[in-house]
């Protein structure tokens, strides 16, 4: 299931899934930790109405779920012909505060009076699997309280124009062979129960009488802190005044964020407009205030494999600040490289991938293969970061920055990448690919090798590093000249190769799209060269339109998610929009706009990209959002415009 809205402060991350309720929730960190039971169950929503009560996830509601296009704010619509209630949301998350609010409108739609009764259920994991978290009625001043060492959630709301919710019931879940407390709404009524620890959820009801089409307006609250004191120091302020202001700071603070965007792209189509903005506040979301950039904050992949998406992997994260960097917004590309100058090993490389709290995260990748002691990294990530100082540079103009990241990360960059070679092929010695699944020494990684030392040669000349620039430069032009050991005799640059001092090359030659971009994009070969025009021609050919959804898959066999094994692969936004750059810059936009458009088609309503799409139907695979599509959604329409 997607998250179709996202929303997020720097601190505190909200997913609503496709029925618009609370599906993943982190802090204090932007993907870091999810204090939902986001695996199992979401924050549900109940309405009883007369004597019949209904889930909004029953199946028996329409709902839609989206957000603005220049704030992160959300409008999801909830309708129940069975109920004939109407319930209109307006989600934000506080820039001041860590606390997301709910505004919720019900509307009567029947011609008659009738009694309603709004349940918001909540449940949270803060310790593991719940295990010794508490949850408490304070009669103090009207709240629940869920609580563990420090980290607390404060639940509350009213009724706009006055008024509280006037029942609550906290309980177990899922322990004991008990479901969870939600179960005590579905008659009506709550128990209010003051107090549970373990598993632990709650609910609050807010009921009114409504008469024949009137609607009654609630302000809903969970506020996250690291003490009972400073949560209900907010929860005090949302009390007793008007919520409505704080929307609208919220909406000032995001439309101030995306008007240098805006008044950059004014000349574009509408519909390019919309997925611009949307896909930088999608971005945006992902960006913690301590530098990291998720990949997606939807868990829901978990159900599916090992792990999330919520670390930050260089890689997705230099990609995600390229199309900030080149609209003239700086200031997460600048949290960024601080986060990985703080996170580069000492000898000089990014590892795999980190938790926001800058902390390693998890690996697939070993420390040994064919029986020698390897580097679990994928070197690309060292050198794109290198590439993406240089990118801000040039749109910056900033050489303090460039100064202050020279010896602590560009220089220590530098010297590994152009150190960590075979001497026998003259090429970069194996890591992991882009895709994580391969070690080899890839066309791809040797190109952003070569373009992260191109880089690092100017920044050295830069800061008159003159020594630094002449080791790099040797260093770059040796790669650069045995580059043509990757292409192969068929007419197309390989995957890679591995080398072995035991035995021959063994050559991956599977054709695969980065092995077109990283030539393209990275290697600084004229855009001419023979060997790019034949790769690209061969991707046309063998991995563009090759399955009935249309788009483009990452390689030949692409296993990754694909249930349909008689078709070659899922095809990606990634991928399809690579293309449409390579298209773009060989000045073919009516056939670029093809896969512009076969991307943008593919957006959920709210506009939210995923990362792939079953190669049949069309539907959505992967998490969703992937920040880098919409990262690549924004770099193409830029080429395409010439921004």
């Amino acid at each position: 299931m997607s998250r179709p809205v996202v929303l997020s402060n720097g601190s505190l991350f909200v997913g609503l899934n496709d029925n618009g309720l609370v599906h993943d929730f982190y802090y204090p960190y932007v993907g870091l930790d999810n204090l939902t039971n986001a695996r199992s169950i979401p924050h549900k929503i109940g309405v009883w109405v007369n004597g019949v009560f209904s889930w909004v996830d029953d199946g028996s509601w329409k709902v839609d779920a989206s957000f603005e296009e220049r704030a992160l704010i959300s409008h999801v619509s909830m309708h129940s012909d069975k109920l004939g209630i109407t319930l209109q949301f307006e989600d934000f998350i506080d820039k001041e505060y860590n606390a997301l609010v709910r505004r919720i409108k019900v509307k009567n739609d029947y011609a008659k009076e009738r009694d309603v009764r709004l349940f918001m259920h909540q449940v949270f994991e803060i310790s593991r699997r719940g295990r010794a978290d508490t949850a408490l009625y304070v009669p103090d001043d009207h709240y629940l309280l869920d609580y563990k060492g420090r980290c607390c959630l404060l639940i509350a709301g009213k009724f706009v124009g006055g008024g509280d919710y006037d029942q609550y019931a906290v309980g177990s879940f899922e322990l004991e062979g008990k479901e969870g407390t939600f179960k005590d709404a579905e008659d009506g009524e709550l128990s209010n129960n003051p107090v549970e620890h373990g598993g632990v959820d709650s609910v609050i009801r807010f009921a009114k009488r409504l008469e024949a089409g009137q609607s009654c307006e609630i302000d809903y609250w969970v506020v996250a802190a690291e003490s009972q004191y400073d949560a209900q120091l907010v929860h005090t302020y949302m009390k007793h005044y008007d919520i409505s202001e704080r929307e609208e700071a919220v909406r000032i603070f995001w439309h101030e964020w995306i008007t240098p965007a805006v008044e950059k792209i004014s000349h574009m189509s509408s519909d390019h407009i919309n997925a611009i903005t949307k896909s930088l506040l999608v971005i945006k979301a992902h960006c913690d205030s301590g530098g990291s950039i998720l990949a997606s904050g939807d868990s829901s992949i978990f159900n599916y494999g090992r792990d999330y998406y919520c670390y930050c992997w260089p890689r997705d994260a230099a990609y995600a600040v390229w199309p900030l960097i080149r609209l003239g917004m700086f200031n997460e590309a600048k949290n960024f490289f601080a986060f990985a100058k703080d996170t580069m090993h000492r000898e000089g490389y990014m590892m795999h991938k980190y938790q926001p709290d800058r902390s390693i995260g998890s690996t697939w990748h070993p420390l040994i293969h064919n029986r020698s002691k390897e580097l679990a990294i994928q070197e690309d990530e060292t050198a794109g970061v290198i590439f993406m100082l240089g990118e801000y540079y040039r749109a910056s103009r900033d050489e303090a920055l460039i100064q202050n990241y020279y010896d602590s990360f560009i220089s220590p960059g530098a010297h590994f990448i152009c150190h960590y070679l075979d001497p026998e092929t003259g090429l970069p010695h194996a890591s992991y690919d882009l895709w994580e699944e391969k070690f080899l020494t890839s066309t791809y990684t040797v190109c952003t090798v070569l373009a992260g030392l191109d880089t690092a040669v100017k920044l050295a000349k830069m800061t008159d590093h003159l020594e630094d620039a002449k080791v790099w430069q040797e260093a770059a032009d040796n790669f650069r000249s045995n580059l043509g050991k990757l292409f192969h005799p068929d007419g197309y640059f390989r995957k890679g190769f591995l080398y072995s001092k035991d035995g021959p090359i063994q050559y991956d030659d599977a054709l695969d799209i980065s092995s077109l971009y990283g030539p393209f994009m990275y290697s600084g070969l004229p855009l001419e060269d023979e060997r790019i025009a034949k790769t690209a021609d061969n991707v046309k050919k063998k991995l563009a339109d090759v399955v009935p959804a249309g788009g483009v898959v990452r390689y030949e066999h692409d296993g990754y998610f694909l249930s349909k094994t008689q078709f070659v692969g899922n095809p990606w936004i990634v991928c399809s929009l690579w293309l449409a750059q390579y298209l773009i810059a060989n000045k073919n936009k009516e056939l670029a706009l093809k896969y512009i458009n076969w991307a943008l088609d593919r957006r959920l309503p709210s506009g939210i990209l995923s990362e792939q799409f079953d190669p049949e139907t069309g539907s959505p695979l992967g998490v969703a959002p992937l920040v880098w599509s919409h990262a690549e959604v924004v770099n193409t329409l830029l080429d395409f415009y010439d921004l």
